[in-house]
């Protein structure tokens, strides 16, 4: 397996990309890097790092993408940048994935683009890893779908379920519909009708709410990206409220010292499913090919990690699988 990895992507760039390749050669004999983005930075962050040249290379692509630009602009403008570049090589099938912390708009609306959409999929989507206190669950979509139709919502529901058992290892995945209540006749038209849909997956849990979630009363949970993308953001700020508020509480208690480093290491492990870097990045389900994006301040076991995965999903052929169940 060949994954591109943008290394012109994210807040540490071409460091972290260039650490995380490095890890993800010398731990996968099967997997190949090729690193996209302006050569000279890459190569100087090569030089006496201890990698086989025969599984990593670089593929110069001058011009970046920053995390505040226009995507639609940018991916039009930008020809030459490694988001471009990187998923041109894909769409060639000179690698096998394509990687990045870089601007999600970008990639996204990229890999729209330049991959095209699977055959049957009305839209592609971005599903994202959720904790729950059962294991990690899959939330789908997280953002790049707004506005949804209810036949969007059914497709949602049946690539988590792929993705939730073919690459998150989970033998049966229970698939929930993210409502204001559980009754079938709850919610909106879209709701109403996405529910009925659905109903023909074999393991469908029917409408689900806001605090069947972190309860893990599903496996994936589908809404459309402005839920998904709310949902997520409040999931991101749970451990930092939390440990600020233990914190003042043990302040305020007079709790210090050994109970005070006890507690955070409680804290710091029962956090650890919150963690991003465990995971790596989140797919692009939907388009024609492998694209995962990462978040922006990715450390090089994030970069890894996603590589990893995107390697992974090209061995399944989880697209084709994809396209096996729509039909």
């Amino acid at each position: 397996m060949k994954i591109a990895v943008d290394a012109a992507g994210g807040d540490f760039q071409p460091e972290n990309p260039v650490k995380g390749a490095i890890q993800a050669v010398n731990e996968n004999a099967h997997i190949s890097v090729c690193l996209v983005g302006p050569e000279a930075p890459v190569r100087k962050e090569l030089e006496g790092l201890d990698y086989p040249e025969d599984r990593l290379t670089v593929h110069d692509a001058p011009e970046i993408i920053g995390m505040d630009e226009s995507p639609a602009q940018a991916v039009k403008t930008k020809t030459r940048s490694s988001i471009v570049v990187g998923l041109g090589m894909h769409q060639k099938g000179m690698v096998n994935g394509f990687v990045s912390a870089g601007n999600t708009g970008a990639l996204m609306a990229a890999s729209a683009f330049i991959l095209g959409r699977l055959d049957g999929i009305i839209r592609p989507t971005i599903a994202t890893f959720f904790p729950t206190i059962k294991g990690q669950g899959l939330m789908i979509d997280a953002g790049a779908n707004l506005e949804v139709k209810p036949e969007m919502l059914f497709q949602f529901g049946i690539m988590g379920k792929i993705f939730a058992s073919d690459i998150m290892g989970i033998e049966t995945p229970r698939v929930g519909l993210l409502n204001v209540g559980e009754e079938k006749e709850k919610g909106s038209e879209t709701l109403k009708k996405a529910h009925q849909l659905l109903e023909a997956l074999p393991s469908f849990v029917g409408n689900i709410e806001g605090r069947d979630i972190l309860a893990g009363n599903a496996d994936v949970f589908v809404c459309d990206g402005i839920t998904g993308n709310i949902l997520l953001k409040f999931g991101e700020s749970i451990p930092e409220a939390l440990q600020t508020l233990l914190f003042a509480a043990m302040k305020k208690n007079q709790i210090d010292g050994e109970q005070k480093k006890l507690v955070g290491g409680l804290l710091k492990e029962a956090f650890a499913p919150f963690d991003y870097q465990a995971v790596g990045g989140v797919p692009f389900l939907g388009v024609n090919g492998i694209s995962m994006v990462g978040h922006g301040g990715s450390s090089p076991e994030a970069i890894k990690n996603m590589i990893v995965n995107a390697a992974r999903m090209a061995e399944i052929d989880i697209n084709k699988k994809i396209i096996t169940s729509i039909a």
